[in-house]
């Protein structure tokens, strides 16, 4: 998991929607292995992304810049390191609340993991990942090359 926040980095600012993101990925029974804080901005957020999803398989929750504000560029990094788009995901995020609207969050597929982008509001990153909860362990054992069974 990745915050990206200015005001995390410079100690301003408790990590709020890490931590509710945390916390809801554990309530669901993923195993959150790893969270780390970068500042806004496209090199600091791609170096991470690719950093994170280099020898991970698995799914890759990113929190903040995903706004209108200027130094809100999560999307534009998440696009730079990203194999393949999966709209579909960030789309049904979109819908979780009417704040959605404003979210420019992308998610996509890199090598075998996942990568989501939720907003900074801990209720909207934790909204916006439940509106995905229910497809992601499909998407992963996809990823995983194993088998799956289709509804």
């Amino acid at each position: 998991m990745v915050t990206v926040s200015d005001g995390v980095v410079a100690g301003t600012r408790e990590d709020l929607s890490g931590s509710a993101l945390a916390g809801a990925l554990e309530a669901a029974g993923f195993e959150v292995v790893g969270r780390s804080v970068v500042p806004d901005g496209v090199a600091s957020v791609a170096g991470e992304l690719a950093r994170v999803t280099a020898s991970f398989a698995g799914l890759v929750v990113t929190t903040g810049g995903t706004g209108f504000s200027p130094r809100d560029h999560t999307p534009e990094a998440t696009a730079e390191i990203i194999e393949r788009p999966a709209p579909g995901l960030a789309e049904a995020m979109r819908l979780a609340s009417p704040l959605g609207r404003l979210s420019r969050g992308v998610a996509g597929i890199r090598g075998r993991s996942v990568v989501l982008n939720t907003p900074g509001s801990p209720s909207g990153a934790v909204e916006c990942l439940q509106a995905v909860l229910d497809v992601l362990p499909h998407a992963l054992a996809l990823l995983a090359d194993e088998p799956t069974r289709h509804p």
